[in-house]
């Protein structure tokens, strides 16, 4: 009988026991779930301010890039379109009637090609031809910017400009890509053949560029973490879910694949 009394009193004190720490364990588990949810939100907003931050140094440097783009085309075009007006009235001899009509008539020809140059340019300005009107449309431009230097032989596939399809801010930092990928082209490759296709397929939008110039070594560049822009590359494309493949090897060009889930 002693047993069985002595078994009972133990197993109320457990019972006791049990009950008594219950509360301090639900209180600790509210606690460290508390403190993880806060450590959750934190980090959503750490990572949301961190992305805002990298939309913004984006879009300055998407503005930068056209500024100079802008520049380069005012200096070396509508510059030079003014530049021979000038010299065509110079040169008008209005003795002579038939050539005075003639160089007038080139004259205002230059003129109006100079008109429709510089309202090109103000759209620019207003970013009308940025990502607001899509970009394919956007990509275009950075292509004819690098169309008009002469100094590539242009392959170009963009079908992005016949899709509906938009997502403002990945448009802004696949546009800033494309701008990266092609200074460091003009930079470093020393191409004469550049290849750009840009589509999508399946609800992934693929950016692909390709050239022939001197190439390089990928892993000497990602064990320096420096060079070519390359970091800032990879940065921005894990910013957005995609996936970057790049192909190069000295003396055999360079091709980079970009994989992007759109919109």
């Amino acid at each position: 009988m002693q047993n069985e009394t002595t078994k009972i009193a133990i197993l109320v004190a457990i019972s006791t026991l049990i009950f008594l720490l219950m509360p301090i364990f639900l209180l600790l588990y509210i606690r460290s779930y508390n403190r993880h949810k806060k450590n959750h939100v934190l980090e959503k907003q750490n990572m949301q301010q961190k992305f805002e931050a990298e939309m913004l140094q984006a879009r300055v440097e998407v503005q930068d890039q056209t500024m100079q783009s802008i520049a380069t085309e005012l200096h070396d075009n509508v510059g030079q379109l003014l530049s021979l007006t000038t010299l065509t009235l110079n040169s008008v001899n209005l003795s002579d009637e038939v050539k005075a009509k003639k160089k007038i008539e080139n004259s205002l020809q230059l003129v109006n090609k100079s008109i429709k140059e510089l309202r090109e340019l103000a759209k620019l300005l207003h970013g009308e031809q940025l990502v607001e009107n899509g970009l394919g449309h956007a990509i275009d431009q950075e292509i004819s910017w690098l169309s008009k230097s002469g100094a590539y032989e242009l392959q170009v596939n963009n079908t992005l400009s016949e899709s509906d399809y938009t997502s403002p801010d990945k448009d802004l930092i696949i546009l800033r890509l494309l701008q990266e990928i092609i200074n460091n082209m003009i930079k470093h490759a020393q191409a004469t053949q550049i290849q750009i296709d840009a589509y999508l397929a399946t609800n992934v939008l693929h950016l692909k560029v390709k050239e022939n110039g001197v190439g390089f070594n990928p892993d000497e560049i990602k064990a320096r973490k420096s060079g070519m822009g390359l970091n800032s590359i990879y940065k921005r494309i894990e910013m957005i879910n995609g996936k970057l493949i790049l192909n190069s090897a000295p003396g055999k060009g360079t091709s980079i694949s970009i994989e992007i889930p759109y919109p």
